[in-house]
């Protein structure tokens, strides 16, 4: 995921779980699986001009909205859907926790929606990448972040499931420092819920921002300052959540 000049490279270990979700996908795919090769190559997708919006957004009000569809290529977003729809019925999701390592608590009362981390292998994950890349290099010349990388992963949420005020990360980490979230969903209506809440990063009790999860909207935002939460979902629902970082990647001993 990261630029060449990465001091190490780290190869994910894919878990049981998502194992077996690669083997049925391999299987429902056959001998003709759906190609997003056809499509424009990213790098003309993302033009200089959106980045400088992208930069300018994330500068002035700290969050961003957009609509990403003319910007991946084409039928990348449906992959996506479809890999992420087999992830979740092959149980290779796993439910959500708050914090990191032996931090990790699973609160229900704060979140319950079900994730499992992207590794850039399938072919999907892996154009998708490449517009993340293209994201982290162009935020570093315009906002001087220092992004070194990025991680990702899929989240569902089913109805009834919700994720309470928070926000990404802890300042001062040097971290997390620019969140993504893209939508997945077809015909999403106001009746479905799971709406993205974005509360002033001052005013922390002031909403500014309400994100309907309609496949290919994304938002964007400070991931220390800007308190977010996701409404309660009436039907399933799936994003792909993405976090560009400062810190290097952690290599094995």
């Amino acid at each position: 995921m990261d630029s060449e000049k990465t001091a190490g490279v780290v190869v994910p270990l894919i878990e049981p779980r998502l194992e077996r979700g690669g083997e049925v996908m391999d299987r429902l795919a056959g001998d003709n699986p759906t190609s997003v090769g056809e499509a424009p190559c990213v790098e003309s997708l993302v033009d200089e001009a959106w980045l400088d919006e992208l930069a300018d957004g994330l500068a002035g009000a700290t969050w961003v909205e957009f609509d990403l569809s003319s910007r991946l290529p084409e039928g990348l977003l449906g992959a996506l859907k479809r890999e992420v729809e087999i992830l979740d019925k092959t149980e290779a999701m796993t439910r959500a926790g708050i914090g990191r390592g032996a931090d990790l608590l699973k609160d229900r009362s704060v979140r319950r929606d079900k994730i499992v981390w992207m590794d850039g292998v399938s072919a999907p994950q892996s154009e998708l990448f490449r517009f993340f890349d293209r994201i982290r290099e162009g935020l570093n010349r315009r906002l001087f972040l220092g992004l070194k990388r990025y991680e990702a992963h899929y989240a569902t949420y089913q109805p009834g499931d919700f994720y309470k005020r928070h926000v990404d990360s802890f300042q001062g980490r040097a971290s997390r420092m620019i969140s993504l979230v893209l939508y997945l969903n077809d015909d999403w209506g106001l009746e479905d819920g799971g709406e993205l809440r974005i509360f002033d990063p001052v005013d922390q009790e002031s909403p500014v921002g309400l994100l309907r999860p309609e496949t290919g909207r994304a938002a964007f935002f400070l991931s220390e300052t800007v308190p977010h939460e996701v409404l309660p979902a009436r039907r399933t629902r799936y994003s792909i959540a993405c976090w560009f970082r400062q810190d290097e990647v952690p290599l094995p001993l």
